[in-house]
């Protein structure tokens, strides 16, 4: 495998009180910004009140997710990829899907195709499918195994997210489906890692595509 360019973004979605979609990978707003508290409990304005310190660059705050599609539309159209995590494994946040596939459509347009939505919930992926027949449907969990056993259970979803050391299924077993791998431990504020995957072994795993915070690093 290897990395010739950067096809995409991959990024979190979690609702607030007052039902609005934001871009945060936490359900909990403590580690990120000076706020205590959960995502779930805060209102899109008290979100924003919030700052996100991002070294020397200027604070940041928490975006909606409607503001990041306004920001990737172009691109979108343009042909790269937007792979959105629904985070409902913990909370359910009822509504999010069908909230979520309205605004994508709404602001995605023709684009919708170059869209994958992700998450650890099954059944969040079955209403996903019921709602867009044709939405591109990628299953996470940590082992391989676990992905695979979510999708044949009729999930809708074609591809396997694992996490890259969960990939306990053979090369053989993994041929023919797209399994997009996570990296873990390269979450802001901790610092870069400053290292390479050896992505040759990683392709010779059945790992087709990778989901990690430091591209740059291979290119």
């Amino acid at each position: 495998m290897e990395i010739k360019n950067l096809e995409g973004i991959e990024l979190d979605v979690q609702m607030t009180r007052d039902g609005e979609l934001v871009v945060i990978h936490d359900e909990r707003v403590d580690r990120t910004t000076e706020g205590i508290g959960f995502v779930k409990d805060c209102t899109l304005s008290e979100l924003k009140r919030l700052h996100i310190y991002a070294g020397d660059h200027p604070g940041q705050q928490v975006p909606a997710m409607e503001e990041v599609l306004n920001l990737l539309g172009p691109k979108l159209r343009e042909g790269m990829r937007l792979n959105i995590e629904l985070k409902n494994s913990v909370y359910p946040y009822p509504g999010m899907e069908e909230k979520l596939v309205d605004l994508v459509h709404e602001k995605a347009g023709e684009a919708c195709g170059n869209i994958v939505y992700s998450s650890f919930l099954a059944r969040s992926l079955e209403r996903l499918k019921r709602l867009d027949p044709e939405a591109e449907l990628g299953i996470l969990d940590s082992k391989a195994s676990d992905c695979m056993y979510k999708l044949r259970g009729g999930c809708g979803a074609k591809a396997l997210h694992p996490f890259w050391r969960g990939v306990d299924l053979t090369a053989e077993e993994l041929k023919g489906y797209t399994v997009r791998a996570w990296m873990a431990g390269h979450l802001y504020p901790e610092r870069p890692t400053g290292t390479r995957l050896d992505l040759a072994l990683l392709e010779a795993q059945g790992i087709t595509d990778i989901i990690l915070n430091e591209p740059e690093m291979y290119l």
